[in-house]
């Protein structure tokens, strides 16, 4: 369950009709503690708040929203690799970046998909149906994108992970940069470190996640989690700053890879 610090917050999720997506809401008033990080997960986001509808790419470093973030959010989050083509953008453009989805696809369109999201009894369903429609329009996502996700996830190399694909090195890093925003030895690392964070919330002793997670040692880990976080591991999950982050109930899984089951939801 999400924790709360400060102010009250309240953030669900759950599988959405969408394979390899959950959607989710969060709500929350003014004041310390609204506002807490997005941690990198390979994971991007279709969001709504009333007004506005909008993209979050993948992250290389934890985003805090803005302060005035506060009230009801909706978003539908995605498997990764999956967002680009629904999207019609390459990932590696909206790295790092929260972006309007009428720079995506068009104003006029996007103003009619926002009138029927925002008049919506339900905005949770209207927003899943505006993601399910262009998923009917876009096809199936690229399996050797599911494969790559799943090889990474396991801990095999790179190198491994190309061959058993039966492409090159340099092909799959440029399929890569399009589908998750970055190489494959980043996306790697951002699947290692949501491993770690989840064994870690789970209660297993930081030197023991560092091992099962993947990670050469103890030291490994709390590297890697300040570069990508930019907290110290502890400090990152216990909150001690007033800003703990949530560690999402909800496990969903494709093709039997979890998606992200640490990550917190994005504004």
């Amino acid at each position: 369950m999400p924790h709360e610090s400060g102010a009250p917050v309240d953030y669900r999720e759950r599988p959405a009709r969408l394979t390899g997506a959950v959607v989710w809401t969060r709500t929350a008033a003014d004041g310390p503690g609204a506002v807490r990080p997005v941690l990198p997960d390979g994971c991007m986001d279709l969001l709504w708040t009333e007004g506005r509808l909008f993209v979050a790419g993948p992250d290389t470093r934890a985003y805090l929203p803005e302060a005035a973030a506060a009230g009801r959010h909706v978003g539908v989050r995605f498997y990764p690799g999956t967002a680009p083509a629904l999207l019609g953008v390459p990932a590696h453009e909206l790295r790092d970046r929260r972006v309007e989805l009428a720079d995506l696809w068009g104003a006029a369109r996007v103003r009619r998909l926002l009138a029927r999201v925002d008049g919506a009894a339900d905005p949770v369903a209207a927003l899943e149906a505006v993601a399910l429609e262009r998923a009917a329009a876009t096809g199936p996502p690229d399996p050797l994108l599911g494969h790559v996700v799943r090889s990474l996830d396991a801990g095999r190399s790179v190198a491994r992970t190309a061959a058993d694909a039966g492409v090159n090195a340099r092909l799959l890093h440029r399929r890569s940069l399009a589908a998750f925003g970055y190489g494959p030895k980043t996306l790697a690392r951002v699947l290692r470190l949501q491993r770690a964070l989840a064994l870690a919330r789970a209660g297993l002793p930081y030197a023991d996640t560092a091992a099962v997670a993947g990670f050469a040692d103890q030291a490994h880990l709390a590297r890697d989690v300040k570069e990508f976080t930019g907290l110290p591991l502890g400090e990152l999950l216990t909150g001690r700053r007033g800003e703990e982050v949530d560690a999402v109930a909800v496990r969903v899984e494709h093709d039997g890879v979890p998606l992200a089951p640490g990550r917190v939801e994005r504004r």
